[in-house]
């Protein structure tokens, strides 16, 4: 079984060497997606210093923007957001940011309902706060 992969003309564009998505047979699998706007460097909800260190953010900003971008993957590779199976969640803050991203975590996936796994990290290859990692399976509609 080959894999195909997959690019959204909506997500933000990859910061290195790898699709948004591969399909193999009707499992589709994210590459990490972070709340970044695509064609720019913005990050919703950030403001940077000078030196392009985090000066502050707004993590419900961020959430909303990553889980659009998710979206957006998925549409773009033919899935829903109710496909998905499994997300794996990276915050760089879970003391101060848990309990926003949870409260819409629980908004935005009160029907998809997937597994999900949530863990902190002590950073993100930008300066992002969010990023998920998402399983879905592809379903001939």
């Amino acid at each position: 079984m080959s894999a195909k992969e997959l690019q959204s003309s909506r997500a933000p564009e990859p910061i290195g060497a790898y699709p948004h998505a591969r399909r193999v047979g009707n499992l589709l699998f994210l590459s990490g997606i972070g709340p970044r706007r695509r064609g720019s460097r913005e990050i919703p909800g950030v403001q940077l210093r000078a030196d392009g260190t985090v000066e502050s953010y707004d993590i419900e900003a961020q959430c909303r923007a990553v889980f659009d971008n998710v979206r957006a993957v998925l549409e773009d590779a033919g899935a829903r957001w109710e496909d998905l199976v499994d997300v794996t969640v990276f915050l760089t803050d879970m003391k101060r940011d848990f309990a926003t991203y949870n409260r819409l975590y629980a908004e935005y996936f009160a029907e998809a309902r997937p597994c999900r796994t949530t863990v902190e990290v002590t950073a993100l290859p930008t300066p992002i706060a969010i990023e998920l990692k998402c399983i879905a399976e592809v379903v001939s509609r």
